[in-house]
């Protein structure tokens, strides 16, 4: 998240929990996350500075199985490129799942934003054993920290037809610090619907938590261009200091979590694949 300047506002009602349906059940049949150790590892995985973290994420996005599809984006004015993993589905209708790669100056930025970009490998290689309608798109997004240079790059550069074929983007911004949290102010309505009636399968529940007039993140330039967007974070007001502070270290991670975030995203990922046209 980028210029923390205010105390968040929390939205503690939110958007109510949709009853889980049969067809919720059956989208989320057969799924499968990876083991603990595996998404912990890729986490502890974090290195400095920015190239070097973009080569290891590079490395761990092969390690689960994203070769021939994985490429480089260059930004202008940026040494640091957009890093895009795809994953074929059987239609051209796209799910973007993006996250930034780069981190603040002070701290190693294990939470903001090494959480996020290293968790999309995981997410990659546990929807890889699924047939999937939609394609899949993880993108870890360079310089967020530095005008959100990533994602304007990037989503400024899709054609008409690319952005109709685009149902939604995913962003994953700041976990570990506690349970899952929605920005839903940044979010569409129906998308925050659907991470509810997921988290209720699984037996959670999602606060919402905006942070409008406390940062920024890579969601802004995907609303801009009408693309229904949801940003996840863990940040509360009390641990919202941490970020872009000299604590924002892995030691600050709370592992079970953390892992719990990515069994929810993953079944979120799953749900929408279904559900979205």
């Amino acid at each position: 998240m980028r210029r923390l300047v205010r105390a968040v506002s929390t939205l503690a009602a939110g958007l109510a929990l949709l009853p889980v349906t049969c067809s919720s059940q059956t989208a989320l049949a057969g799924l499968r996350a990876l083991p603990r150790p595996t998404v912990e590892r890729r986490l502890h995985a974090m290195v400095l500075p920015n190239g070097r973290r973009e080569k290891t994420l590079k490395a761990l996005f092969m390690e689960a199985g994203c070769g021939a599809t994985l490429s480089e984006q260059a930004v202008r004015g940026r040494a640091v490129p957009n890093l895009l993993c795809t994953l074929p589905g059987l239609t051209g209708s796209r799910i973007l799942v993006g996250a930034h790669l780069d981190h603040a100056r002070r701290g190693s930025g294990a939470v903001d934003n090494w959480s996020g970009s290293s968790l999309l490998p995981s997410l990659f290689e546990s929807l890889s054993a699924r047939t999937l309608r939609h394609t899949f798109i993880f993108i870890a997004f360079t310089s967020e920290e530095r005008g959100l240079a990533g994602s304007k790059f990037y989503v400024g550069h899709l054609d008409a037809p690319q952005l109709d074929r685009t149902r939604a983007l995913i962003n994953v911004d700041s976990l570990g610090l506690g349970p899952t949290k929605v920005w839903a102010t940044h979010s569409d309505g129906k998308l925050v619907q659907a991470l509810n009636s997921v988290a209720a399968r699984l037996g959670e529940s999602v606060e919402v938590v905006n942070a409008d007039r406390a940062a920024h993140d890579d969601s802004e330039p995907f609303i801009q261009r009408r693309v229904p967007t949801v940003v996840l974070h863990s940040v509360t007001p009390s641990t919202f200091g941490i970020l872009h502070s000299h604590r924002d270290e892995l030691a600050v991670v709370r592992f079970d979590d953390y892992y719990e975030s990515y069994r929810l995203i993953l079944a979120y990922l799953a749900y929408l694949d279904q559900k979205l046209p």
